[in-house]
């Protein structure tokens, strides 16, 4: 069972990054490096499997520990992207 999850979370990690990927095809507008799908990937697996654990383990709260890892990671993502509080993305 717990091989089907990281599973899932592998294929839908992929297929969000499909996005970025197919877009670059079509426009210029989108340019993503190696390292831009590799980070994006790793915090978007990594996410998925912190959720995925952490629902386990905290059954009574899911809602809250869901909302909790979910914040983190839009917060992570924006600092990546174009750094709102702190210079990361820049």
């Amino acid at each position: 069972m717990q091989k089907k999850v990281f599973l899932w979370i592998a294929l839908v990690t992929g297929l969000i990054l499909m996005i970025p990927f197919i877009a670059m095809q079509f426009t210029a507008e989108v340019v993503w490096t190696l390292s831009d799908f590799v980070i994006a990937g790793f915090l978007l697996f990594g996410t998925g499997v912190i959720l995925a654990l952490a629902t386990k383990k905290f059954p009574k709260h899911k809602i809250i520990v869901g909302i909790l890892i979910v914040v983190a990671f839009v917060y992570v993502w924006a600092e990546l992207a174009v750094g709102i509080f702190t210079n990361w993305g820049s």
